[in-house]
């Protein structure tokens, strides 16, 4: 795999074939060819590879969660970015909130918050 675009699933076994830092720079490169000006490219490709991860292994309310969003009228790359959103939410949630509870219940609360989002929520969001 040698390129990347957001509006096109990379091929799983391509994409976890590679190691998470050449995902990571693919990404990267995708965005500023498009000339999408961010304030940290590398959190933001970090993110979306997350996504991108999630959907090559099949966690299935991530892959429900991409088509309907997709369904709701999202671009492929809008549904990363909102899903990308719920990822961050739960990365400052377990950062910051101090919340000592184990991986299981960490990944459920995770996977529950995927499995609430719409494109209504997401757009009223403004992310």
């Amino acid at each position: 795999m040698k390129t990347y675009n957001p509006e096109s699933a990379p091929e799983p076994e391509a994409w976890l074939e590679l190691d998470e830092q050449e995902r990571i720079v693919l990404v990267e490169a995708w965005h500023r060819a498009a000339h999408i000006k961010l304030p940290n490219v590398t959190a933001h490709a970090a993110f979306h590879t997350i996504v991108e991860n999630q959907i090559a292994l099949n966690l299935e309310p991530v892959v429900r969660a991409m088509h309907r969003l997709t369904t709701a009228g999202l671009t492929r790359h809008d549904a990363i970015h909102a899903i990308a959103s719920v990822v961050a939410e739960h990365v400052f949630d377990v950062l910051n909130t101090g919340k000592r509870d184990d991986t299981d219940a960490s990944q459920a609360r995770y996977l529950a918050a995927v499995e609430r989002l719409t494109a209504a929520t997401w757009r009223e969001s403004g992310d």
